[in-house]
């Protein structure tokens, strides 16, 4: 008897036991580890920033400069060894080609020199005397620097001194402060030469500086957007989720309609020469295919899912009674939004620094160049993991306070008497406990998103190089598998925030916690949460959609010297980003509501031993959800029956 008892001893010591559910009595430092991690990662982006300041001069991708290191409109240093460098550009803002019409470019810089000017010619110069003359009446000099303007006839050297005649006359705007030619031939020539020779990173980056007001306008508007969409489902009605799913409707089928006749539009354009042009008519090509497709997917699942709206509505109204117990969680995507602005305004200075980062070199006639810095494409990627894996830690942050102030109101007895400050409470939880599981949850995106990145490049590298339909088809099958586990990881980690919120785990036993927790009582509300989820979806999508919309009609007018596709892709992506910091908030809310409640039936029976902590508001709206849970399980049974029963019977 004693030995089977110890063997008896043996086996349950040796049987793990059940993690018991503690809600909000211990907490302990979660994934140290991962955040020395991240503070080291972030010391390797400081040491960029600085130097990218010490290195970078995005004044030359801004305002242009000439063939001897100045930078037009600035005041400049000199350059050793270059003597017509470190002039006072103040008044001469623009940049002139003193060979436009025959522009070269060698080892990649113009063969031609090029001047700061104070104003372009309007009108054709076709001899030195009109160069001269221009020179003295306007105060803008054509020639080079040491030649003065009174020896402009006299000087035997004025031919390689000067600009080759007859010079055109230029546009009355200087588009990005260049002087560009009104005659065809050469406007053509010298646009294809100034555009389509450039390396791509500074293309972009053109393309973004010069729709920079525009860009500035997009995100205002998407701001606002996204602020009446909180303030919609905050007040949300039957009817205004009708109307909000026929305005996402319009939108839609809108911006498809939009994009497809800009398309035709490009197509029939006769003037189409430039390769800028070109590029953006494939662009629209690509944007209007993607979009019907999208738009046709989602029609198919508003109008499949159209029967539960009226659930969603209360679902939602659950939703804002728990905010009202802690009404600064509207607030809470403001400073969110602010802290990511500050940040993405940071970290596009920083690579308009690294674009430009280069070393001054004087070649021959005392000419400058600017030679790129050996290691600057590693910094690119480095600087581009930084942008998604701290984007993705302050939206994280964001979720993991909200989810926080959640369990704080849920997990209290007296309903009636609200905790105070449970946003307080949740941030300094956060950043004295939870910083890692944070971290590493955000990390975990990173890794996911890169992948897709890169495969987005390799799919335009294929696409550009002209290769077989099966070459770029499996890296394409390949990002949409990224896709979607990308957005099966954002669930998983919030249900993982939520769940460290609750019993002050780590990211991984979390994790597990929660499925384990969730696939068992996943009969109780998965078709519901996934449906309000899903509205909350199109809600985002209603705001991406009006902002393309308003950028389309924007970047239409500039269409010739604009590469405006990557500009359209960044407003898009930021319209998503501001929607999904406000209106996450309520994804957020709704996914730790009903991850409190399937902890509440895990740890309570409702007996006056162990009451639930839930409302009675909720629990009727859940009982209501079994009953007709019940009820459609019930006629699936009896017409699976009926089928099983039915048997053919002779005549």
């Amino acid at each position: 008897m004693q030995c089977l008892r110890a063997e008896h001893l043996v086996s349950t010591e040796r049987t793990p036991r059940q993690r018991q559910w503690r809600p909000q009595i211990y907490r302990k430092c979660t994934d140290k580890a991962w955040l020395f991690l991240f503070f080291l990662f972030w010391a390797g982006l400081v040491f960029i920033m600085g130097y990218s300041v010490t290195a970078g001069a995005t004044g030359r991708l801004l305002f242009g400069y000439d063939s001897f290191g100045n930078v037009c409109g600035k005041k400049n240093s000199p350059v050793e060894g270059a003597p017509l460098s470190g002039q006072d550009m103040t008044l001469k803002k623009h940049v002139f080609f003193m060979n436009s019409c025959n522009l070269e470019v060698k080892d990649v810089r113009f063969s031609s020199p090029i001047l700061c000017v104070s104003s372009c010619p309007e009108e054709q110069l076709n001899t030195l005397e009109e160069v001269q003359l221009f020179a003295n009446t306007s105060g803008s000099f054509l020639c080079v620097y040491s030649l003065n303007s009174f020896n402009y006839t006299q000087n035997p050297n004025a031919d390689s001194l000067c600009p080759r005649l007859p010079v055109p006359p230029s546009k009355s705007f200087p588009l990005f402060n260049r002087c560009i030619p009104q005659t065809p031939e050469c406007y053509s020539l010298l646009a294809s030469v100034l555009i389509n020779d450039v390396d791509a990173l500074h293309r972009t980056l053109s393309g973004i500086m010069s729709g920079r007001d525009t860009i500035l306008g997009l995100c205002i508007l998407a701001f606002a957007l996204s602020l009446a969409m909180m303030i919609t489902f905050r007040f949300i009605t039957t009817l205004l989720v009708h109307i909000f799913i026929a305005l996402i409707v319009l939108g839609l089928l809108f911006v498809c309609g939009v994009l497809w006749w800009l398309y035709y539009d490009y197509t029939n354009d006769l003037s189409t020469e430039l390769d800028t042009e070109r590029e953006n008519m494939k662009c629209l090509l690509g944007f209007a295919v993607v979009s019907t497709v999208i738009t046709a997917v989602l029609l198919v699942l508003i109008f499949v899912l159209r029967k539960r709206i009226k659930l969603t509505v209360e679902l939602l109204r659950v939703t804002n009674k728990a905010i009202s117990n802690s009404p600064f969680l509207l607030f809470q995507p403001l400073w969110t939004f602010a802290i990511l602005i500050f940040f993405w305004v940071t970290w596009m200075a920083i690579l308009l620094s690294l674009g430009t980062a280069g070393a001054a070199q004087v070649i021959e006639g005392g000419q400058v160049e600017y030679k790129p810095l050996s290691g600057i494409r590693y910094m690119w990627w480095y600087h581009l993991i930084g942008l998604i894996w701290t984007s993705e830690f302050i939206l994280a942050c964001q979720q993991m306070t909200i989810a926080g102030a959640v369990v704080t109101c849920y997990f209290n007895r007296n309903k009636n008497d609200p905790p105070d400050r449970p946003i307080l409470s949740s941030l300094s939880i956060l950043f004295c406990y939870h910083q890692g599981t944070v971290v590493k949850g955000s990390f975990l995106i990173t890794v996911v998103r890169i992948p897709r990145a890169v495969l987005m490049y390799i799919c335009n590298t294929l696409k550009e190089k002209q290769h077989g339909a099966w070459s770029s088809c499996v890296p394409r099958c390949c990002y949409c598998c990224f896709r979607c586990l990308d957005k099966c990881l954002c669930h998983f980690n919030q249900n993982a925030y939520t769940t460290t919120a609750i019993n002050g785990t780590d990211f991984c036993t979390s994790a597990k916690d929660a499925l384990k927790l969730l696939s068992k009582n996943s009969s109780h509300f998965t078709s519901v949460n996934c449906f309000g989820d899903f509205v909350i979806f199109l809600g985002k999508v209603l705001v991406v959609c009006f902002t393309v919309f308003g950028g389309l009609m924007a970047f239409n007018y500039n269409r010739v010297l604009q590469v405006w596709a990557i500009p359209l892709l960044l407003v898009a992506f930021f319209a998503y980003l501001v929607a999904h910091s406000f209106l996450s908030m309520f994804e957020t809310v709704l996914d730790a509501l009903f991850l409190c409640f399937a902890v509440d039936l895990e740890t309570n029976d409702g007996s006056s031993e162990k009451p639930y902590f839930m409302d009675q508001e909720f629990l009727s709206f859940i009982k209501r959800i079994n009953n007709l849970n019940n009820a459609r399980a019930q006629r699936d049974k009896n017409s699976l029956t009926n089928e099983e029963g039915t048997e053919l019977r002779p005549l």
